[in-house]
């Protein structure tokens, strides 16, 4: 489900765009060694939205490093990491911020691309996690609820 995390970034710099001045800074921070939200598309998404790319630096040094660091998902509803806790195998030592200045251009930008998630067919033929331990109708019925709801998601069309 790399693709959520990807579109994450390009839809989040798009959407700045209405809300910062040019000029304006732009601070994203996430783990050196992130899975989900790698550097990769934080740069590129931020870049191709004309945020430039202004300095990384770990988290540590910034002016902020003692805030509450947070999941960044549901999770954060009902718990936050602890004081000096890991999670997910992610310190706040090995977390770097991502630092961009808004300088748009003035020409009109395309539509936002975004990535796709897997083709019903892909997922069909899936053999690890839960798509990998069903067979037959089981295997079926699962991919058709995971593709219908990813590509609501896709649509913008959230559901719970």
């Amino acid at each position: 489900v790399n693709w959520r995390n990807e579109n994450l970034m390009r839809l989040f710099f798009r959407a700045l765009r209405k809300y910062v001045k040019p000029g304006g800074s732009v601070k994203v921070a996430s783990n050196a060694g992130a899975v989900g939200v790698r550097f990769s598309y934080i740069v590129g998404s931020g870049v191709e939205n004309e945020f430039v790319h202004v300095e990384t630096m770990p988290f540590q040094q910034w002016q902020l490093h003692r805030y509450g660091r947070s999941y960044g998902d549901r999770r954060d509803t009902y718990k936050r990491p602890g004081e000096g806790e890991q999670y997910n195998a992610q310190r706040a030592d090995s977390d770097m911020v991502y630092c961009f200045v808004y300088k748009p251009s003035g020409a009109q930008l395309p539509r936002q691309q975004i990535r796709m998630p897997p083709t019903y067919k892909t997922m069909l033929g899936c053999t690890d996690g839960a798509l990998g331990e069903r067979q037959g109708e089981s295997k079926k019925k699962l991919a058709t609820e995971l593709f219908k709801r990813f590509m609501q998601e896709c649509s913008g069309v959230h559901v719970g």
